[in-house]
Formats: structure tokens, C-alpha cells, sequence
């Protein structure tokens, strides 16, 4: 359990700092308290079950009926792909239709019953942005008091430990050396971190995060009117660095959508909300509950969200915004964009192993909403480049056997399947930057399929990886963007989108 006594702040961590229970708890306490709730082994026995009796049958069929097989085939995931883009659109009416409440600041008056913040910033490889990160958090307008900050760091990255012994770290700055057992991946640095937490709230900052100056007393603030199933505040995420490239802008249009748009839609609709992985704020004392973070999930913020939801807790948006520092390089996109399809992959099939337990706290809509969302974000991905081929073929090869085999009804379901799902993400990339008046980039939204061609790529990749490498956290550098070096001065002031 999550309930080792913390060390007084401003102690130097190293790994002979924990104890043999505390490295098990940080390690394995999910998946030994709620194995149904961890990613490790990927599928449930009885998934593996499913799946092999499902692949028998499909099989059995191609053999029997190849050309019915594949119609049926086509015609479930064409469908699939045009009600999962339909939703999307869905929610953009409903975040249209309906605001996210202010959150006002508490003010300076109440600085001796705010309550404190314990701030996890896990790093790897980030010697350049630690500086940078530690001058965001300095300027929080918070009470240095009620800051407990734990600087997460792995044993062999001897750049960036060496980083912050230079830097003359405040009081409240704790430097945790995360031991080298179990998978390298950020939730297992931030259950390190949860045994160490002083904080009645918890909040996740990554390397190059620049959060607007008043985050944490608003989170402060909603956490204080909120009841006590409100487990989680998450901030929307944007980047500082948007017009740098054709990249950044696409990247920029999509966190838009998602963070201004669907997630707030989610939240009306009282619909279970996959997080971002930063600036996410917790009850700690709920998240201790709840087993912390799942080490084995390469996107423990999505499956936390569902988790939490599934539990009876709930999630809302704070009105604050975190700038990023945009991806700017293909490859390093790629890198990114794959584990993080990747870990929907496993977030989807570890809480599909329990599905009922969604429809008992959020209705049916709520299991739909995973189908439609979290799934749909990985299937769309992998559907889009197929519908793309079937219409290259039926173009180049109409007298070919398969395609003059193929109904005209069901090539009729492909091409709505491949205008629609097209035109409407080019329509949401092109609404997304609206509300926070970037008009300049709505223009772009025109080349969205180009980026979702991308997007494709490192779904194919995720895919291959969720088979051989599940559990593989590939890097994303930072600190690449020409941006990047004056990224944080000056320090954004609140700006919130309703």
C-alpha cells in the first residue's frame, strides 16, 4: 500500500533511500492488489482465450467464404470508422453547446489553509530542461512552503542528477534517485515519487513544461468546492512553440482539439476522461487508494482516468493552460506518437477486461465512449490507410477479380467512409484553434490528412511494438526546438479558454 511515512523535504534521495517493501510496493502493489487493473502480460487469460477462438473462427471463414469474409470484413470496420469520426464531431457540438465554470484563484489571503501541492517532475536525459523546469515551478504563485517538489531521476543518468546538484535547488526541492528494478517508464518514477509525497495534492510537470503562474491556486480552488469524489484536475496542454514549423502547427491544432474541445465534452457528458500526462492534479489520499500509477502502461495518464472513473471518481478540466514544447522533428514525433498509441492499446484492453464495471459508474454512453474515443483514436489510425488503399486499387484495378467482387454498396460504405472521415477531421482541425483565438493556424487544418498519414505510421509501429515491446518507453527528446532556449521568459500569465 501507498503509505510509507515521507522523508522530510530538501533530502537527497538516492536508491539505497528505499526500502526493500517500499521498491516492491512502487513496483508491483497494482498488479498484486488489482491484477485486472495492470498492463502487465498485456492480454487477461481469458482475452488470450477470446482472441484465439476469435482468430480460429475468422479464419475458418476466409477458408470457407474468403470473398464473403472479406465484405463483412470491410464493412464492419468502414462503419466503425464513420461512427468513431462522427463522434468526434459529436463532441465538438457538445463543447461547443456547453462551457467548462471558471475556476477564480484563491487569493494570498488564504495562504495559510491552502493546502500543499507535491509536485513529481520525472526526467530522463533532461539535463538541458532542468533549469528551465525548475524556473517554472519558482514561479507558481504559491507559497514556496506548500510547494514539495520531487525531482525524479534515474540512477544511471548521471548528466542530469549532476544538473541539479549544480543547480543550488531550494528547500522544498527533493531529489529522488529512482532505483533501476522493474520497467523504465515514467509511472514507476512517479510511484517513487507517491511514496515520498508530502502534498494533499499531487501534480505531474514534465521537463519542458511551462504552466500558467496561477495553476496551482486555481487547482487549489476547485479541489476546495469540489466534493469528495472529485479525484483529478486536468489542465489543457498547448505549446509555445506553434509556428515553427508545419509540424508544430498540426500538433498544435491537434492538443487544441483535444484538450479545448473533446476532453471538456467528455466532462459534460460525464463520460470517462483519458489524461493528458502532465499537469494533472490529484487528491493524493484517492490516489494512494487506487494503487497509484500502473508501471507497465506506456501511457499511465489515459488508464488512470479510466481507471479512476471505473472506481466511482471523477474527473474535470481546469481552466489553466500548460505550454509544451511542440515536437518539431519527424522522427522524434514518430517516437512519441507510437507509444502513446501504444498505451491506448493496453489502456483499452486492461479496462475491456472488466467492461461492465463502466456501464454500473457511467452509463452505457460511458462504454460507448471508450469505443468510440480511446479505441477510435488507435483503429482510426490503423482503418484510414486501408480505406486509402481500397480506393487506389478500385481506381488503378476496377476489372480485377476482387474488386468487380466487391458490391457496389460496399464500395459505395468505403468511399462515404474515406470523404467523410477525411472532411470531418480537416473541419475539426480547422475549428480546434478558435477558442483560443489562433486563427492564423485554421488554415492548416486543410492539410490534416497529410498529418494523420503520419498518424497512421506510428499506429503501425505501436501495433508491432504492443506485440514484441509492450512495456518499451521510447524517449522523447526535448530541448530540440529553436524555440526552446528563451521558451520561459516571460512567464505566461492565466489566459483561460472557455
Amino acid at each position: 500500500m501507498f503509505d510509507t511515512s515521507p522523508t522530510s523535504p530538501a533530502a537527497k534521495n538516492t536508491p539505497e533511500n528505499f526500502s526493500a517493501k517500499e521498491r516492491d510496493c512502487a513496483v508491483n502493489d497494482l498488479k498484486r492488489r488489482t491484477p485486472e487493473h495492470s498492463a502487465l502480460g498485456v492480454l487477461s487469460p481469458s482475452q488470450r482465450v477470446i482472441l484465439v477462438a476469435g482468430a480460429i473462427l475468422i479464419a475458418a471463414a476466409i477458408v470457407a467464404s474468403p470473398t464473403a469474409m472479406f465484405i463483412a470484413l470491410n464493412a464492419f470496420f468502414a462503419t466503425y470508422f464513420i461512427v468513431a469520426v462522427g463522434y468526434r464531431v459529436f463532441l465538438m457540438a457538445v463543447s461547443h453547446r456547453e462551457k467548462i465554470a471558471e475556476q477564480s484563484p484563491q487569493t494570498e489571503n488564504n495562504a495559510r489553509t491552502l493546502p500543499t501541492i507535491t509536485i513529481l517532475a520525472p526526467l530522463y536525459r533532461d539535463a538541458d530542461s532542468l533549469a528551465g523546469l525548475a524556473a517554472a515551478v519558482d514561479a507558481l504563485d504559491y507559497p514556496p512552503e506548500k510547494k514539495d517538489v520531487k525531482l525524479l531521476l534515474e540512477a544511471d543518468d548521471a548528466a542530469t542528477i549532476a544538473a541539479a546538484n549544480r543547480l543550488n535547488l531550494r528547500d522544498q526541492y527533493d531529489v529522488i534517485v529512482v532505483p533501476n528494478i522493474g520497467p523504465r517508464t515514467k509511472p514507476k518514477a512517479c510511484n517513487f515519487g507517491l511514496l515520498r509525497a508530502r502534498g494533499d495534492l499531487i501534480v505531474i510537470y514534465d521537463a519542458e513544461d511551462q504552466p500558467e503562474t496561477d495553476q496551482l491556486l486555481k487547482a487549489a480552488a476547485a479541489f476546495s468546492a469540489g466534493d469528495e469524489n472529485l479525484a483529478c484536475m486536468q489542465a489543457r496542454l498547448n505549446y509555445y512553440n506553434a509556428d515553427e514549423n508545419w509540424l508544430t502547427r498540426l500538433f498544435t491544432l491537434e492538443y487544441a482539439l483535444w484538450f479545448d474541445w473533446l476532453l471538456p465534452a467528455l466532462q459534460n457528458l460525464r463520460a470517462p476522461i483519458p489524461l493528458g500526462g502532465t499537469s494533472n492534479f490529484f487528491r493524493t489520499d484517492i490516489l494512494r487508494a487506487v494503487g497509484g500509477w500502473d508501471p507497465f502502461n506506456v501511457t499511465e495518464d489515459a488508464d488512470l482516468g479510466l481507471r479512476l472513473a471505473k472506481l466511482g471518481y471523477r474527473v474535470e478540466m481546469l481552466n489553466s493552460t500548460t505550454f509544451e514544447e511542440a515536437n518539431c522533428r519527424l522522427g522524434n514525433w514518430v517516437r512519441q506518437r507510437s507509444r502513446w498509441i501504444k498505451g491506448h492499446l493496453q489502456t483499452w484492453l486492461v479496462h475491456m477486461r472488466q467492461p461492465g464495471a463502466f456501464v454500473e459508474q457511467n452509463g452505457w454512453h460511458g462504454l460507448l465512449s471508450i469505443q468510440l474515443f480511446l479505441a477510435g483514436n488507435a483503429a482510426g489510425a490503423l482503418i484510414n490507410p486501408v480505406l486509402w488503399g481500397a480506393f487506389v486499387y478500385l481506381t488503378v484495378f476496377g476489372g480485377s477479380p476482387l474488386a468487380t467482387a466487391m458490391p457496389i454498396e460496399l464500395q459505395i460504405l468505403n468511399l462515404t467512409a474515406l470523404i467523410s472521415g477525411n472532411f470531418c477531421f480537416i473541419l475539426c482541425a480547422a475549428i480546434a484553434p478558435l477558442k483560443r483565438g489562433w486563427r492564423h493556424l485554421c488554415v492548416f487544418g486543410l492539410t490534416a490528412p497529410a498529418y494523420w498519414v503520419l498518424t497512421s505510421i506510428a499506429a503501425y509501429k505501436a501495433l508491432w511494438q504492443i506485440v514484441f515491446r509492450p512495456y518499451y518507453w521510447e524517449k522523447t527528446d526535448h530541448m530540440i526546438s529553436a524555440m526552446a532556449a528563451a521558451r520561459r521568459f516571460p512567464v505566461r500569465k492565466s489566459a483561460p479558454v472557455q
